[in-house]
């Protein structure tokens, strides 16, 4: 964990720990797979060439994908004093600071380290928030960072990317060309492992995801001492989320394991089956014990 006056969470770093291992043997698997049929050099090139792009750009990919872009003090002088104000308070680098012109209420933090770290609030989060409860969610935000678990989950993310990228070129391309006896075997198992490695990334990126957001709740409710400001913005955005486009959401839900609350549309998804987050009852009840810990009110 990177430090600073965030409260620690030795659950979290246990958590991070295994989920990597185990994803790193599935990686492993996932590789020695491929390149016993397309070979050693093509091999290393796919799987170092997944995890440099993931590694170096997450924070470009994300800031893109999202319609976001940097903003400077002058531009945004609201959403960087309460950064300041709290990197101040846990002691910690300056992320970059970042909007995203969306009218889906909501915030994420992203980049491989805290040194190159941007946290990025949307429009929609801006306009609907008052300044305590987005002071709430920054400091959620900005307990990812200091945790190391945005780093985390970065590189988990190139896993589950890299089976499904795998599993496109095989199904489209047909790699182990017509003319070879053992091309339809290598389709086959390829395709089957690229599945399998996808499923299993999948499920251990949502159980460590869930965790980690009740986890930056704890720690943001600590190091601001208002618990009951990020209960408030959690009630408002979670309400907020059904007053948006069906179409808005879908589009964010690819990222929802980056963001502050689910962006959940309404129907079955894989979305709404494994869940990024913990529920909001259980996320304000953490937060009504913590209210109790620290005699106030949590309204």
């Amino acid at each position: 964990m990177a430090r600073s006056r965030y409260l620690p969470d030795r659950g979290l770093t246990a958590r991070m720990g295994l989920t990597m291992f185990l994803l790193g043997l599935l990686y492993v698997a996932l590789i020695a797979v491929v390149t016993s049929y397309v070979g050693l050099g093509l091999g290393l090139v796919i799987a170092g060439g997944a995890l440099f792009a993931q590694w170096f750009f997450s924070d470009r990919i994300a800031l893109y994908a999202m319609n976001g872009r940097e903003v400077t003090p002058e531009e945004a002088p609201q959403l960087h004093g309460i950064v300041d104000r709290l990197c101040a308070l846990a002691d910690m680098p300056k992320p970059k600071v970042a909007i995203a012109d969306s009218d889906v209420p909501n915030a994420f933090a992203t980049g491989r380290t805290p040194q190159r770290a941007v946290v990025c609030a949307t429009t929609g989060l801006m306009q609907r928030l008052d300044e305590r409860e987005l002071e709430g969610v920054l400091a959620h935000e900005l307990s990812h960072v200091a945790h190391r678990d945005v780093t985390v989950m970065t590189v988990a993310s190139v896993v589950g990317v890299l089976a499904g990228f795998l599993t496109r070129i095989v199904l489209y391309t047909g790699m182990g060309r017509r003319g070879r006896s053992d091309g339809a075997p290598a389709v086959l198992v390829i395709t089957l492992v690229s599945v399998v490695v996808y499923a299993l990334s999948f499920l251990l990126t949502r159980a460590l995801s869930r965790y980690r957001e009740l986890s930056a709740d704890r720690a943001a409710a600590y190091l601001t001492g208002q618990p009951s400001a990020l209960a408030s913005a959690l009630t408002k955005i979670t309400g907020e989320m059904g007053r948006i486009p069906s179409r808005d959401l879908r589009e964010a839900e690819p990222y929802n394991a980056f963001f502050f609350a689910a962006a959940a549309a309404t129907g079955f998804s894989l979305s709404t089956l494994f869940s990024t987050h913990p529920t909001l009852e259980r996320r304000l009840e953490q937060l009504g014990s913590i209210s109790a810990q620290l005699g106030r009110p949590t309204t």
